[in-house]
Protein backbone atom coordinates (compact mmCIF):
# COMPACT_ATOMS: atom_id res chain seq x y z
CA UNK A 1 0.00 0.00 0.00
CA UNK A 2 0.66 3.40 -0.68
CA UNK A 3 1.83 6.41 1.83
CA UNK A 4 -0.07 9.65 1.43
CA UNK A 5 1.21 13.37 2.98
CA UNK A 6 -1.98 15.48 3.06
CA UNK A 7 -1.30 19.10 3.55
CA UNK A 8 -3.72 21.56 5.23
CA UNK A 9 -3.77 25.42 3.66
CA UNK A 10 -4.58 27.83 6.46
CA UNK A 11 -1.39 28.48 7.96
CA UNK A 12 -0.18 25.40 7.37
CA UNK A 13 0.76 25.67 3.83
CA UNK A 14 0.49 29.41 3.52
CA UNK A 15 1.57 31.70 6.61
CA UNK A 16 -2.27 33.51 6.69
CA UNK A 17 -6.12 32.80 6.85
CA UNK A 18 -7.02 32.91 2.98
CA UNK A 19 -10.53 33.45 4.23
CA UNK A 20 -9.11 36.87 5.31
CA UNK A 21 -6.90 37.88 2.77
CA UNK A 22 -9.91 37.39 0.12
CA UNK A 23 -12.15 39.53 1.79
CA UNK A 24 -8.92 42.11 2.23
CA UNK A 25 -8.84 41.44 -1.56
CA UNK A 26 -11.99 42.64 -2.05
CA UNK A 27 -12.25 45.52 0.12
CA UNK A 28 -9.06 46.16 -2.07
CA UNK A 29 -10.69 46.15 -5.12
CA UNK A 30 -14.05 48.04 -3.65
CA UNK A 31 -16.26 45.05 -3.73
CA UNK A 32 -16.66 44.98 -0.20
CA UNK A 33 -16.71 47.23 3.22
CA UNK A 34 -14.26 47.26 5.68
CA UNK A 35 -16.89 46.51 8.16
CA UNK A 36 -17.34 43.17 5.98
CA UNK A 37 -14.09 42.12 8.23
CA UNK A 38 -15.63 41.54 10.89
CA UNK A 39 -17.64 38.75 10.26
CA UNK A 40 -14.11 36.79 9.11
CA UNK A 41 -12.15 37.92 12.20
CA UNK A 42 -14.74 36.48 14.81
CA UNK A 43 -15.40 33.72 12.85
CA UNK A 44 -11.39 32.74 13.20
CA UNK A 45 -11.02 33.80 16.55
CA UNK A 46 -13.46 31.12 17.19
CA UNK A 47 -11.96 28.76 14.67
CA UNK A 48 -8.93 29.68 17.12
CA UNK A 49 -11.10 28.44 19.96
CA UNK A 50 -12.69 25.20 18.64
CA UNK A 51 -15.94 27.08 19.09
CA UNK A 52 -16.85 27.54 14.93
CA UNK A 53 -20.23 26.34 13.80
CA UNK A 54 -18.78 25.70 10.26
CA UNK A 55 -22.53 25.24 9.16
CA UNK A 56 -23.37 28.68 10.01
CA UNK A 57 -20.26 30.09 8.43
CA UNK A 58 -20.66 28.40 5.20
CA UNK A 59 -24.81 29.04 5.68
CA UNK A 60 -23.41 33.28 5.29
CA UNK A 61 -21.20 32.18 2.42
CA UNK A 62 -23.38 30.86 0.70
CA UNK A 63 -25.57 33.89 0.42
CA UNK A 64 -22.25 35.94 -1.03
CA UNK A 65 -21.88 33.47 -3.99
CA UNK A 66 -24.88 32.31 -5.08
CA UNK A 67 -25.55 33.38 -8.34
CA UNK A 68 -21.82 34.70 -8.85
CA UNK A 69 -20.57 33.37 -12.37
CA UNK A 70 -18.44 30.50 -11.98
CA UNK A 71 -15.75 31.60 -15.08
CA UNK A 72 -15.73 35.18 -12.97
CA UNK A 73 -15.05 33.51 -9.96
CA UNK A 74 -12.01 31.56 -11.09
CA UNK A 75 -10.62 34.56 -12.74
CA UNK A 76 -10.88 36.74 -9.59
CA UNK A 77 -9.35 33.80 -7.35
CA UNK A 78 -6.29 33.52 -9.39
CA UNK A 79 -6.01 36.76 -9.49
CA UNK A 80 -6.03 37.33 -5.87
CA UNK A 81 -4.13 34.29 -5.43
CA UNK A 82 -0.68 35.92 -7.42
CA UNK A 83 -1.53 38.82 -5.54
CA UNK A 84 -2.36 38.30 -2.25
CA UNK A 85 -1.96 34.29 -1.58
CA UNK A 86 1.24 33.52 -3.05
CA UNK A 87 3.43 36.05 -1.17
CA UNK A 88 2.79 33.79 1.89
CA UNK A 89 3.84 30.51 1.20
CA UNK A 90 6.11 28.71 3.68
CA UNK A 91 9.22 27.94 2.14
CA UNK A 92 9.82 25.50 4.59
CA UNK A 93 6.38 23.73 3.71
CA UNK A 94 7.18 23.55 -0.13
CA UNK A 95 10.21 21.93 0.84
CA UNK A 96 8.28 19.21 2.80
CA UNK A 97 5.80 18.69 -0.05
CA UNK A 98 8.70 18.32 -2.63
CA UNK A 99 10.54 15.70 0.13
CA UNK A 100 7.46 13.88 -0.07
CA UNK A 101 7.16 13.75 -3.75
CA UNK A 102 10.83 12.23 -3.73
CA UNK A 103 9.86 9.80 -1.03
CA UNK A 104 7.54 8.39 -3.37
CA UNK A 105 3.97 9.60 -1.74
CA UNK A 106 0.79 10.53 -2.44
CA UNK A 107 0.03 14.27 -1.95
CA UNK A 108 -2.82 15.65 -0.85
CA UNK A 109 -4.50 18.95 -0.22
CA UNK A 110 -7.10 18.62 2.50
CA UNK A 111 -8.60 22.03 3.47
CA UNK A 112 -11.75 23.37 4.54
CA UNK A 113 -10.60 26.85 2.14
CA UNK A 114 -12.73 26.15 -1.33
CA UNK A 115 -11.11 24.89 -4.84
CA UNK A 116 -11.42 28.30 -6.14
CA UNK A 117 -7.83 28.94 -3.65
CA UNK A 118 -6.91 25.00 -3.76
CA UNK A 119 -6.40 24.90 -7.33
CA UNK A 120 -4.28 27.69 -8.07
CA UNK A 121 -1.61 26.64 -4.72
CA UNK A 122 -2.10 22.80 -6.01
CA UNK A 123 -0.25 24.06 -9.37
CA UNK A 124 2.14 26.43 -7.76
CA UNK A 125 3.26 23.31 -5.48
CA UNK A 126 3.04 20.24 -7.96
CA UNK A 127 -0.20 18.99 -5.90
CA UNK A 128 -2.14 16.82 -8.02
CA UNK A 129 -4.86 16.01 -5.54
CA UNK A 130 -7.39 18.49 -3.50
CA UNK A 131 -9.43 17.63 -0.94
CA UNK A 132 -11.55 20.62 -0.40
CA UNK A 133 -14.56 22.06 -0.53
CA UNK A 134 -16.35 22.42 -3.94
CA UNK A 135 -19.08 24.45 -4.62
CA UNK A 136 -21.53 23.32 -7.07
CA UNK A 137 -22.07 25.07 -10.34
CA UNK A 138 -25.51 24.95 -12.46
CA UNK A 139 -25.32 26.59 -15.92
CA UNK A 140 -22.27 28.54 -15.42
CA UNK A 141 -23.37 29.73 -12.01
CA UNK A 142 -23.03 29.21 -8.03
CA UNK A 143 -26.19 27.58 -6.93
CA UNK A 144 -24.69 28.64 -3.45
CA UNK A 145 -24.79 24.85 -1.97
CA UNK A 146 -21.77 22.95 -2.12
CA UNK A 147 -20.63 19.16 -1.93
CA UNK A 148 -21.46 17.57 1.43
CA UNK A 149 -19.94 16.38 3.34
CA UNK A 150 -17.77 19.59 4.19
CA UNK A 151 -14.52 19.32 4.52
CA UNK A 152 -14.25 20.20 7.75
CA UNK A 153 -12.95 18.25 11.31
CA UNK A 154 -14.83 14.91 10.91
CA UNK A 155 -15.61 15.72 7.11
CA UNK A 156 -11.78 15.90 6.16
CA UNK A 157 -11.17 12.19 7.67
CA UNK A 158 -14.44 10.96 5.51
CA UNK A 159 -12.85 12.70 2.41
CA UNK A 160 -9.10 11.25 3.58
CA UNK A 161 -11.13 7.42 3.66
CA UNK A 162 -12.63 7.72 0.50
CA UNK A 163 -9.06 8.74 -1.10
CA UNK A 164 -7.44 6.64 0.73
CA UNK A 165 -9.90 3.48 -0.51
CA UNK A 166 -9.66 4.81 -4.19
CA UNK A 167 -5.72 5.16 -3.89
CA UNK A 168 -4.83 2.34 -2.22
CA UNK A 169 -3.24 4.28 0.65
CA UNK A 170 -2.40 2.88 4.23
CA UNK A 171 -3.10 5.96 6.22
CA UNK A 172 -1.79 4.53 9.70
CA UNK A 173 1.65 4.93 7.34
CA UNK A 174 0.40 8.11 5.98
CA UNK A 175 1.22 12.31 7.58
CA UNK A 176 -1.46 15.52 7.75
CA UNK A 177 0.28 19.02 8.24
CA UNK A 178 -2.44 21.41 10.44
CA UNK A 179 -2.34 24.11 12.44
CA UNK A 180 -5.72 23.51 13.79
CA UNK A 181 -7.32 21.55 16.55
CA UNK A 182 -10.34 21.11 14.60
CA UNK A 183 -8.86 19.05 12.79
CA UNK A 184 -8.15 16.40 15.77
CA UNK A 185 -10.19 13.60 13.60
CA UNK A 186 -8.03 13.42 10.90
CA UNK A 187 -4.69 13.89 13.20
CA UNK A 188 -5.66 11.12 14.98
CA UNK A 189 -6.06 8.82 11.70
CA UNK A 190 -2.65 9.12 10.39
CA UNK A 191 0.18 7.69 11.89
CA UNK A 192 2.03 10.64 11.24
CA UNK A 193 0.07 13.73 12.53
CA UNK A 194 2.38 16.95 12.06
CA UNK A 195 1.41 20.05 13.82
CA UNK A 196 2.19 23.54 12.24
CA UNK A 197 2.30 26.36 13.74
CA UNK A 198 -0.33 24.74 16.12
CA UNK A 199 -3.06 26.91 17.75
CA UNK A 200 -3.04 26.69 21.55
CA UNK A 201 -5.19 23.45 22.07
CA UNK A 202 -3.42 21.37 19.73
CA UNK A 203 -0.05 22.42 20.82
CA UNK A 204 -0.80 21.30 23.99
CA UNK A 205 -2.36 18.32 22.86
CA UNK A 206 0.68 17.49 20.67
CA UNK A 207 3.17 18.27 23.36
CA UNK A 208 1.11 15.68 25.53
CA UNK A 209 1.64 12.95 22.79
CA UNK A 210 4.64 13.56 21.91
CA UNK A 211 4.05 14.90 18.56
CA UNK A 212 6.64 16.66 16.04
CA UNK A 213 5.44 20.33 16.16
CA UNK A 214 6.72 22.46 13.07
CA UNK A 215 7.56 26.08 13.05
CA UNK A 216 8.20 27.53 9.87
CA UNK A 217 8.72 31.30 8.57
CA UNK A 218 7.98 33.20 5.94
CA UNK A 219 11.83 33.99 4.98
CA UNK A 220 13.83 30.22 4.07
CA UNK A 221 14.52 28.14 7.48
CA UNK A 222 16.04 24.92 8.18
CA UNK A 223 13.70 22.11 8.27
CA UNK A 224 12.80 21.92 12.24
CA UNK A 225 13.25 18.80 14.27
CA UNK A 226 10.75 16.00 13.55
CA UNK A 227 9.96 17.40 9.88
CA UNK A 228 11.68 14.83 8.17
CA UNK A 229 10.14 12.28 6.00
CA UNK A 230 10.82 9.11 5.65
CA UNK A 231 9.12 7.11 2.77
Amino acid sequence: MRTAAFFDIDHTLIGADSGILFVKYLIGRGLMRRRDLLGPAYYTLLYRLNRLDIDAVFRRYQRWVRGQRHAEMVALCNEWYAAAVRPTIYPQMAATVEEHRRAGHEIAILSSATTYVAEPLGRELGIEHLLANRLIVEDGQLTGDAVLPLCWGAGKAHWAHRFAAERDVDLRRSYFYTDSITDLPMLRLVGNPRPVNPDRLLRRHAQRHGWPILSPRRDPAPAAPGARVVS
